[in-house]
This record gives C-alpha cells, sequence and structure tokens, in this order.
C-alpha cells in the first residue's frame, strides 16, 4: 500500500492511499523505518491520518490474505509488523489524530483507534467485518476498541461484525468528534493547531508521554515520572515562568 506524507504547517499529513477503498494489501501496510524518518526529519509537531479520496480504508485485501494464510510463518511475520506498526502509532509523544472519511472498516478501523482522537465525517462507516470469514481483528483491534467502549458493545460489533454509521459509532465511544465532511480537514486541522501551536516540542512529547504512561504504568509510577517531568521543564523554562 502507498501513502503520501505532506506538511501543513506544524502538522503532518499521513494519507493512506491505494483507491478507491484504500484496502490495505499487506498487514504491515508502511515501512515503518521511513515512516519513522520523516517524523523526525519534519519536526511534526502533530500528525492527522486520512483516507486518500472518498474513503478512509475498507481493510485488509482478503484475496491477498487468503493467499498470505498459505504461507504461516510469513502471516505471523506481517501481523507483528503490522501490530509493531500500529503499536508505534499509539506511543507517539505527539498528538495523533484520525480524520475519518467514508469507510473505515477491519485493518482501517484498527488504524483509526490507534489515533489518539479520533474524528469522523457525519457519511463515514465502522466495522469490524473479521467474524463474517470466521476471523477476528488481526492488529489488536479488539483490546483497542475495549479501552473505549464498554464489554457489551465491543462483543456486538465484533461478534455481529455490522456496520455501524458515525452517530452510532459516538454514542458509544468509538470516535471523539462528528462533523460534515466538508468540515472533517478543516476542524481536524483546526484541533491539531489549538493543542500544539506555539508550544515547544519537548513540552508536548512530555505531556503526550505523561498520558502513555497513566495507561500503562501504576498510579504511583505514573504520578512520579510525571512529577520528574514537570521538574525538569520547570529547570529548563524557568526564565520564561
Amino acid at each position: 500500500m502507498n501513502t503520501i506524507w505532506e506538511v501543513q504547517g506544524d502538522s503532518g499529513i499521513l494519507k493512506l492511499n491505494n483507491p478507491p477503498q484504500n484496502y490495505l494489501d499487506e498487514p504491515d501496510f508502511l515501512d515503518l523505518g521511513n515512516l519513522k524518518n520523516v517524523i523526525k526529519e519534519s519536526g511534526v509537531k502533530g500528525i492527522i491520518i486520512t483516507g486518500y479520496g472518498r474513503h478512509f480504508s475498507g481493510g485488509a485485501n482478503l484475496d491477498n490474505l487468503k493467499d498470505l494464510a498459505k504461507k504461516p510463518e510469513l502471516l505471523n511475520e506481517k501481523i507483528s509488523k503490522g501490530i509493531e506498526i500500529l503499536n508505534f502509532l499509539d506511543s507517539l509523544e505527539i498528538p495523533l489524530i484520525a480524520a475519518v472519511n467514508g469507510v473505515c472498516f477491519g485493518g482501517g478501523l484498527e488504524i483509526a483507534l490507534s489515533c489518539h482522537i479520533k474524528i469522523a465525517e457525519s457519511k463515514a462507516l465502522f466495522a469490524f467485518p473479521e467474524s463474517n470469514y470466521n476471523l477476528l481483528p488481526g492488529l489488536g483491534g479488539i483490546s483497542r476498541m475495549h479501552d473505549l467502549a464498554d464489554t457489551n458493545q465491543t462483543m456486538q460489533m465484533v461478534l455481529h461484525g455490522d456496520v455501524i454509521n458515525a452517530e452510532k459509532a459516538l454514542e458509544i465511544k468509538l470516535i471523539d468528534y462528528l462533523v460534515s465532511s466538508k468540515e472533517l480537514f478543516g476542524f481536524s486541522i483546526n484541533l491539531m493547531d489549538k493543542m500544539t501551536n506555539g508550544r515547544p516540542l519537548k513540552v508536548i512529547n512530555s505531556i503526550i508521554r505523561s498520558i502513555n504512561n497513566a495507561k500503562k504504568m501504576s498510579f504511583e509510577q505514573s504520578i512520579k515520572e510525571e512529577t520528574a517531568l514537570f521538574c525538569k521543564l520547570a529547570i529548563e523554562e524557568a526564565d520564561k515562568i
């Protein structure tokens, strides 16, 4: 799968580019090393992920997946790399926004769920259709959804395999904002600017790191790390306080 990387102000724009549905030809849908390099070299303070054209992503290319399943070692290797990509996105120390346009199914939804903030256009559609093919989401989608929605909603969505609209996605906390199609990109850029404009990258990194720590550390440990980051910034920025 091709991706398009653009920079607009302090924001990086990553577009999933395999029109018309932007299917993921393989679980490791992008070059992680290259992504790390462009993020570092561009010095962006946040990233917006969206789909090129009408859709975010229709998920896995099933024909390719069928062929890949005949090679168990390669399948496991590529799934592991795909999970590594999403874990990297989830652990980024800059804000990550999914601007969801059109269809967002399967692996596409797993990409969106790896983002800190999910914004969807009113026409967006969501699904985990894997159970219709006797599969389950392969890149951690169940775990990521369960972090946002309750057990009941997660179970129903994954087992039913049904498509839900953006209003339902907002209701079950799968997304954070619902806007019109015309507003989607502008709203995403404006929200990113509000979070990052005028703030040094090290401050943004420290805030996001503290939030990430709160998710994976004990309360006591995350407080300790947060306090250490505060003291470090206070010492470095003493003249500006």
